[in-house]
């Protein structure tokens, strides 16, 4: 996510940062930097030019040439105006209606019925909502298809009327159906629309009024970088959405459109998609996207992502095998299946801190974990419940089984070794105190 301009930003502070003295001919050198990184990453270049002047004013006014540390403060300027410039605090959805409507809009192709779905499975499991999908795609037969088999995938009632052509009323009609199945909100798909087509906004625009949205959605795929941009202020100019809805921002190497499209429109980033999976939605918080922008990680995502599929009943039982040297490749595989829900292995080394660009180059398999699975699921039941069984026949079957080597099997069995030491020294008085050593670091 943003590696491109991760490093061209990391570049331009680096070199600041070299400095024995700074004096205002390289703070407006590196603000340059910093400047040809935004334009390069597709970030409107009025936006970039007031961006530098900003920060390059506020580096100055706290002088930061006379300052100890005067390369850490650019740094604490640059992230502070980031952090402004995508929205300053987090945008939350307005649920007041009753039931609350909520409206999506979009292009083609921007992934506004996948979006739809992840979006009623996050109400459904992180806000206790009874969510309704509403199909209102009336050209495209396959996305009324395409939400049901969503709506089925995570167990949400989806209404649509396959007979009628008429979307604002298949609109109104779902927000009915809503009511008889005591929903609490409705999530209205409609069809993907170019923003040059007047026939199709005038549609949009008429549902809009039929219905009186709580909030209204403008879904768009960031990799499009400025036309992002530009495509969100022609919708909002007809339908005056709410917020932004930004897209596949797993696959975006640039980042203009998460950077420039607060200011364009004034409206602020809702949600951000992040990977295909339905469970692939983040709130968009910009102070934390700032810091990994700046390549500071952003850990207070990866706990709460931990948090979210930490499974307290699980965890007593394995630290009683642990205490009872019972833990197992089963009980290894468990903790494998909860860090895979967590999300793609890429996106969450780039949560921590300066990891992003450590593994600057290595592509990370999304599937990380699926030559330890085909071992482990190699393994007898036995087998996985006593691994000191293993000897080199079993090794030698298990390599085989699993398509690896007997040196990736002994590797296995080394990592789950020192893994089961470690989590027992954790719970011993050892562990008590490198906790109490960490939130003394903190």
């Amino acid at each position: 996510m943003f590696d491109n301009l991760s490093d061209k930003l990391d570049k331009a502070l680096h070199n600041l940062k070299g400095h024995g003295k700074i004096t205002e001919i390289n703070v407006a050198e590196t603000m340059k930097e910093v400047r040809r990184a935004l334009l390069d990453a597709d970030v409107n270049f009025k936006i970039a030019k007031e961006f530098t002047n900003t920060v390059r004013e506020k580096a100055l006014g706290q002088n930061v040439l006379t300052n100890l540390k005067p390369g850490q403060l650019m740094v604490k300027i640059v992230k502070d105006e980031l952090t402004e410039l995508m929205g300053g605090d987090a945008a939350e959805l307005n649920l007041t209606g009753n039931p609350s409507v909520i409206l999506m809009s979009g292009l083609q192709g921007s992934g506004k019925t996948t979006f739809s779905g992840k979006l009623a499975n996050f109400l459904l499991k992180k806000k206790t909502k009874k969510p309704l999908l509403v199909a209102c795609d009336v050209y495209r037969p396959a996305a009324i298809d395409q939400l049901h088999i969503v709506g089925e995938q995570i167990g949400v009632e989806v209404y649509s009327d396959r007979g009628n052509t008429n979307p604002v009323a298949i609109a109104k009609d779902g927000i009915k159906k809503a009511k008889e199945l005591g929903c609490n909100v409705v999530i209205i798909d409609t069809a993907g629309r170019l923003a040059v087509d007047e026939q199709m906004m005038d549609e949009i625009s008429n549902i809009h009024k039929a219905i009186e949205p709580q909030e209204t959605l403008f879904v768009v795929d960031s990799m499009t970088g400025q036309d992002a941009v530009n495509t969100a202020k022609a919708f909002n100019d007809v339908l005056n959405f709410d917020g932004v809805i930004l897209t596949k921002l797993d696959g975006d190497t640039r980042g203009g459109a998460a950077i420039s499209i607060k200011s364009v429109v004034n409206k602020p980033i809702k949600f951000i998609g992040t990977g295909e999976k339905m469970e692939a939605i983040d709130v968009f918080y910009p102070s934390r996207m700032a810091d990994r922008i700046l390549g500071m990680g952003d850990v207070v995502s990866l706990v709460e992502r931990a948090q979210e599929q930490f499974d307290e009943e699980q965890a007593r039982k394995i630290q009683k095998k642990i205490a009872k040297n019972r833990f197992g490749f089963d009980d290894f595989l468990s903790q494998i299946h909860q860090i895979k829900k967590m999300g793609n292995m890429k996106d969450l080394m780039g949560m921590i801190p300066g990891m992003g660009k450590a593994l600057k180059g290595i592509e990370i398999d999304d599937d990380a974990f699926k030559h330890i699975e085909a071992m482990i699921y190699s393994m007898t039941p036995q087998e996985r419940s006593n691994p000191s069984m293993l000897n080199s026949s079993r090794k030698k079957r298990i390599a085989t089984g699993s398509g690896r080597s007997i040196q990736d099997v002994n590797q296995l069995l080394k990592q789950f070794d020192q893994m089961s030491k470690m989590m027992k020294m954790m719970q011993g008085s050892k562990g008590k105190q490198m906790m109490q050593m960490m939130q003394n670091m903190r």
